[in-house]
């Protein structure tokens, strides 16, 4: 008779020593180790590799295999053992969090894609992942193949390292500079933009804006009723105009609307008319004040100019002594005299034509005396 193989199997095969088999069979998920005629031991997927995740044990080992491994655990009661194949190789990620510090660059290969990001292959078994976020800081990417492609080398920003749940977070858009706070200062709440229409949604229209940014025009804020409509009225890559209703940067989200740019051209209008109209009525105010201001300051200079023809004519006037006056009083009187001769002359200049015609007349009866 033999022993039970199971006798004394602690002995035998204690936690941590490593034993020689062979792979009798294949399952989803693991692989089962002959270590002696009547006893097996189980590899399961997850102790297979350290970075090789999610794949088929096939894929690892095969049967009729003659491997290595450890032994991890060993219940005696029902008779089962758990190995290892990955804990006979060092463990890569023991030193990671110094192997790829935070804030370091590095380049690695796309090694596959989904709908939440992308992977990149760092070294072999060491992947990192580029969520769909980190992509871009303007665009809102639908799937990564937008940016990446499988299998092409791209350099990537190391975000964060967990070495206990082994994860490494990448950026991509890290790598160049964050242009939000260049779009705050743009795109403040209430700025007309000229757009691209970039592609419609069921709840409005993407535009594409200067510097690269998105923006989003809801439905409400579209000018056509529906998004059919609108389609039937700008095609991808037309240019429209709207003006940002709201910017919010912690999202990453510009909001803008078609509908109120007519109102805002009003407003603009209206502002524009009643600032026209202060102004006029702020220079009518200034040139009333101004007036006033000189009339003012020529009153003073008016009362100097006056005062000094006063003293002027005081100066030329004669002094009124009592030679003086007898003076002025036969200047007078010799002005009044020649006025009076000047009358006269005309009047003794008729009286001598007078007589001047009567001795005429006299010489004239005398001869006709002589001769009778």
């Amino acid at each position: 008779l033999q022993p039970h193989p199971w006798e004394k199997i602690d002995e035998k095969y204690p936690e941590g020593a490593v034993v020689t088999g062979k792979v009798v069979s294949i399952a989803d998920y693991g692989a089962f180790v002959e270590l002696e005629k009547g006893v097996e031991g189980l590899i399961h997927v997850s102790e297979m590799s350290w970075t090789r995740h999610g794949i088929h044990p096939s894929k690892v080992v095969s049967v009729g295999e003659t491997l290595e491994v450890k032994i991890l655990s060993l219940d005696q009661e029902r008779k089962r053992i758990s190995l290892g194949l990955k804990q006979l190789t060092e463990d890569p990620w023991e030193n990671i969090e110094e192997k790829y510090p935070v804030g370091s660059h590095f380049k690695g290969r796309v090694r596959n894609m989904t709908n939440f990001g992308a992977f990149i292959e760092m070294e072999e078994g060491i992947d990192g992942l580029i969520h769909i976020s980190d992509l871009s800081w303007t665009k809102k990417i639908r799937h990564p193949s937008e940016v990446l492609k499988k299998g092409e080398e791209v350099e990537v920003e190391i975000l964060d390292v967990n070495k206990s749940e082994r994860r490494i977070s990448l950026g991509y858009k890290q790598l160049t500079e964050d242009p939000w706070p260049e779009f705050a200062e743009t795109y403040k709440v209430g700025t007309v933009t000229e757009g691209r229409v970039a592609r419609f949604v069921d709840k409005g229209m993407v535009v594409e804006l200067p510097l690269g940014l998105e923006g989003f025009i809801p439905l409400s804020h579209l000018e056509e009723e529906t998004v059919a409509k609108a389609g039937k009225k700008y095609q991808e890559g037309d240019s429209i105009t709207a003006v940002v209703i709201e910017f919010d940067r912690n999202n990453k989200r510009v909001v803008l609307s078609s509908k109120r740019v007519k109102d805002i051209d009003q407003e603009q209008k209206t502002g524009e008319e009643k600032a026209d109209v202060k102004a006029y009525m702020n220079a009518e105010k200034a040139t009333t004040l101004g007036d006033i201001a000189d009339l003012k300051s020529e009153e003073p200079e008016k009362d100097k100019d006056d005062k000094a023809a006063k003293s002027k004519k005081e100066k030329t006037k004669p002094k009124s002594g009592p030679e003086t006056g007898s003076k002025q009083a036969k200047e007078v009187k010799s002005e009044d005299k020649e006025d009076e001769q000047g009358e006269e002359e005309p009047k003794e200049s008729g009286k001598e034509a007078d007589t001047s015609s009567s001795g005429t007349e006299e010489h004239s009866d005398s001869e006709e005396t002589k001769e009778t």
